[in-house]
């Protein structure tokens, strides 16, 4: 799946997606990682002191996600499907 103005593409094959964008934050790497257990999986990066760069939020898109950040600037973003729609 490629958006119409080519900044994001998602690559899937045997149940495993890879999000793929272009950001105005240019970070190192980032990586989209769908899970469950959303609250527990941000509590315990906090626990750790990470970088929290966004709390858990709902996107119109039918997910909740949160991103951390590591000290080389790559971002990764944990979300969970809401809506069945956006479930494979």
């Amino acid at each position: 799946m490629e958006m119409p103005d080519g900044g994001y593409v998602i690559v899937e094959r045997d149940g495993v997606a890879i999000h793929l964008c272009e950001d105005g934050n240019r970070t190192a790497v980032g990586v989209h990682i769908f899970c469950e257990g959303l609250e527990a999986m941000l509590e315990a990066f906090m626990g750790r002191g990470a970088l929290i760069t966004q709390v858990i939020e709902r996107k119109p898109w039918g997910n909740r996600e949160f991103r951390v950040k590591d000290l080389f600037g790559n971002e990764g973003k944990f979300a969970e499907a809401v809506d069945q729609l956006w479930r494979s």
